[in-house]
């Protein structure tokens, strides 16, 4: 299943719960069980992550646990819909302006959204297009250009039909007010005007006589059934309004539908799915004040301006497994950051204000989530102990890497019990799968365990890739070393590394590139030609087999050296 941080904050707040960039099993399985344990103490919907793609070890642990992989997120920069904007509803284009001035009114808005029946957007209608509405209205024929709709007239004008068809339009002819005696009317009424007129029943006579469209009697006033009679024959609408004539002819403009006066090309608009980053600059350069959002599918969802910019807050965020921004998926920055929960050393991550932050120094961060499951009193279900104890596994190599403490084992083993795995039997499967490289590109290997660390002014990355099978390991050499060629020149660093680690011999090969690197590992190990093999920038690191305790540190101490 793929996402990319998409349907995110709705009513429920949404938290994101994800490791690292490349992510490993103990990232995989920490963020799923943290993202459980977190949903069952709060209200809240809380989402396990990943933030690349699954190694063949973390796809065998999900599968026989018959875990759904988690969403994949490739960033959680701040995207519109991760913040507050105005879900004002979209209108019709039969609105009448009356009715889209009383609305900009009542929710203190200048840009309403026209929708059709689907929900798509067709246009939006400001108060300045209103305003022009009034200002530059000269033709009396507008009422019937803009095809006004006879129920619109009514409801403007608060009248009463009596004879005629609410449904219909008016769509030809003028508007005029019969003031003057029914021989001057006859002067100047075409067919199928609108007649605004009094009580006089010669003029209304005239009127329908010389086939106005509709008569509208002012100040209340009754209308006769010869009228009512005459009217119905010649297919003229007849309303009353208690507005006198004045205040008739000044109102009706305002029954005019919307869509004659709204803008429909060049629209700006903007989906759920952008980032704020990026509309930020087209926001600033245009006048608006308000800007349609829309749905991947383009329905209309509502308004964003760009008051909503101000003080917007990012994606809630819980990290696990890492907490250093070089590990994290990019937009970190911008994320609202609630809680880290780690193994390794203190990194970079800033945060906007006070978070959870619990960082012991065990060997896997699944350690620290089952302590947690503890502490809380909340059940570990059999496939959560499977999840834990997989990753445990998996960060300490089966107990052979120097990270392993006693607690990090013995809790391996009360999970394993759990779970009802035999644990000698069910890790070799799990780390034999992770050395299941057959079809596996160059890229996919080397990233099945890559890590970017910075050192002051230096920058190097660290792959590794572990299996029991020494041969595979031997034909990899070549490969590997190509392909960091070019992970070297993509990443910008200073120096890389890969570590090809037999997890028997508990040896690791360590691939060097960059200027200085291999002549730095041979310092730093205090090691010479006697005691190590160097052949084309691979050194032989007998003992070595964890980056995060035996490598990246020793590294780091003698770059800053």
């Amino acid at each position: 299943m793929e996402a990319n941080a998409q349907d995110l904050n709705e009513k429920k707040e949404t938290t994101l719960v994800i490791g690292h960039r490349n992510p490993d099993t103990d990232s995989v399985c920490s963020a799923i069980c943290y993202a459980w344990l977190k949903s069952a103490l709060n209200a809240g919907e809380y989402l396990p992550c990943r933030g690349g793609s699954l190694n063949p070890e973390t796809e065998y642990v999900l599968n026989y646990f018959g875990i759904e992989e988690p969403s994949c997120v490739d960033n959680v920069r701040t995207q519109v819909k991760d913040i507050d904007f105005r879900k004002t509803p979209g209108v019709s284009r039969g609105f009448s302006l009356k009715n889209a001035w009383r609305l900009m009114q009542e929710n203190n808005v200048v840009t309403l959204p026209v929708v059709n029946d689907a929900s798509l957007l067709e246009g939006v209608i400001t108060i300045g297009d209103i305003t022009k509405s009034y200002m530059n209205l000269y033709d009396s024929s507008i009422i019937s250009q803009a095809c006004t709709k006879y129920a619109n007239i009514i409801e403007t004008l608060e009248a009463t039909l009596i004879v005629g068809d609410p449904e219909a339009f008016f769509t030809s002819g003028k508007v005029l007010i019969a003031a003057a005696n029914p021989d001057m009317m006859e002067n100047y009424i075409e067919k199928n005007d609108l007649v605004i007129l009094g009580n006089r029943y010669e003029s209304q006579l005239c009127a329908i006589e010389m086939e106005a469209g509709c008569i509208i009697v002012c100040d209340g006033a009754n209308v006769s059934l010869t009228i009512r009679k005459l009217a119905t024959e010649h297919n003229c609408t007849v309303l009353t309004t208690p507005y006198d004539t004045y205040t008739t002819a000044r109102l009706i403009t305002q029954s005019m539908p919307i869509s004659h006066f709204m803008t429909r090309e060049n629209l700006i608009t903007f989906t759920e799915d952008d980032y704020l980053d990026e509309i930020h600059d087209i926001m600033a350069s245009k006048r608006h004040r308000d800007f349609p959002v829309t749905d991947g599918d383009g329905h209309y969802v509502g308004m964003l301006s760009r008051r909503n910019l101000l003080g917007a807050k990012g994606k809630r965020v819980i990290l696990v497994d890492h907490n250093e921004k070089s590990q994290a998926v990019p937009g970190m920055e911008t994320a609202d950051i609630r809680e880290i929960i780690d193994h390794h050393r203190l990194g970079t991550i800033e945060t906007l204000q006070p978070v959870y932050f619990r960082c012991q120094p065990l060997g896997c961060t699944a350690t620290i989530i089952y302590q947690m499951y503890l502490e809380s009193h909340v059940e570990v279900t059999p496939r959560i102990a499977g999840l834990l104890c997989s990753a445990i596994i998996s960060d300490t190599l089966y107990f052979r890497s120097p990270t392993c403490t006693p607690v990090d084992k013995k809790t391996a083993l009360e999970l394993a019990q759990i779970a009802g795995i035999e644990i000698d039997s069910y890790a070799k499967h799990m780390l034999s799968a992770a050395s299941d490289l057959k079809g596996k590109s160059d890229q996919d290997i080397f990233y099945q365990d890559f890590k970017r660390f910075t050192a002051g002014k230096y920058t190097f990355g660290i792959g590794q890739i572990t299996s029991l099978n020494a041969d595979e390991l031997e034909e990899l050499k070549p490969r590997m070393q190509a392909y960091s060629e070019k992970a070297q020149a993509y990443h910008h660093t200073n120096m890389m590394f890969f570590m090809l680690t037999n997890i028997l011999t508990e040896s690791t090969e360590l691939l060097c590139l960059g200027q200085g690197a291999e002549q730095l590992i041979s310092n730093a190990f205090h090691l010479d030609d006697d005691h190590i093999e160097k052949i084309d920038g691979i050194i032989h690191l007998p003992g070595v087999v964890s980056r995060k305790k035996q490598l990246a540190p020793i590294i780091m101490m003698a770059l800053q050296n």
